[in-house]
Order: C-alpha cells, then structure tokens, then sequence
C-alpha cells in the first residue's frame, strides 16, 4: 500500500481540528478502553486497515485480552467478554456508522440510553463520527498501518 498524499502536511490546520474534537473525546469522561473499542469496530465496518492496526494496539497496550480482541467484530456472539455497557456502545456504533442503511431507529436511541446518560451518548456519538471521519481520510488517501511498516 503506497500512501497517496500527505494530507497532514497539506492541511494541518484542518487535521488540528479533528485533533481537538479527538482531545475532547478522551478527556470526555467515558473510559478510553471504551472510546478504543468504538474506534475499533467503526474502523473494522468501514474496512480501514490504519485504524483498524492503530486501535488493536492501543486496545492491546491498554491489556484487552487477545480474546476479547479478536471477538470485537462478533461481539452479539461473544457472551461475557463483553460488558452491558461495552454490548450498548457496540450496537450504537454500529447503527450510528451505517446511518443510510438504519437511520438510527427509535429501538436502538431507547437502547444506548439505557446505558449512558444524554451526555456520555453525545459524546460517544461525536467518537463514532469521528473515527468515521478518519476512516475516511486514512482510506482515500491510503494510510499506512504500521503493521506494514515493520
């Protein structure tokens, strides 16, 4: 995989931004292993090989067990690896990343809520889409995972 551009080099203004609104999600309040496992599975829905090896790490070096990882993309399956609340950020993940397909049912809003407070979802909502930004750079520019640059 050859990188196409270096779009922190050509817009760092912008990649600043993003870099703030990813400041604001880890000083959130919601546990980092949490915003790392959203990061994860919005990485691995939208195929982004960069984030999807950044996160593993960042999962790995903050001692997820191998298990737990590798289950991530079957968490419904995966019983008591994964906790109610981890269960509920999954599911909201999911449903909020594939938005043209779900459009965020009624089912699912009710669902997340029972687990987070109107802030904890607002702020998990704004690390959804912002790892679906992300993604989304990474891919079309064609990021580098560091497994490839061993």
């Amino acid at each position: 995989m050859t990188q196409r551009l270096d779009y922190n080099a050509i817009a760092p203004s912008g990649m600043k931004a993003l870099g703030g609104v990813y400041g604001y999600v880890s000083q959130c309040g919601l546990p980092a292993s949490l915003i790392d496992l959203i990061y994860l599975r919005v990485s691995q829905i939208n195929g982004c090989a960069y984030c999807i090896d950044m996160h593993s790490r960042d999962l790995l070096k903050g001692g997820v067990s191998i298990d737990k990882l590798v289950l991530v993309p079957v968490w419904e399956e995966a019983g008591a690896l994964f906790t109610e609340q981890e269960r509920a950020a999954l599911r909201w993940a999911e449903t909020v990343t594939r938005v043209a397909e779900t459009a965020v049912p009624d089912s699912e809003f009710q669902a997340a809520s029972a687990h987070f407070s109107e802030t904890e979802l607002t702020d998990l909502t704004i690390a959804i889409g912002l790892m679906n930004v992300y993604n989304r750079i990474a891919i079309s520019f064609r990021t580098t995972p560091a497994a490839l640059k061993l």
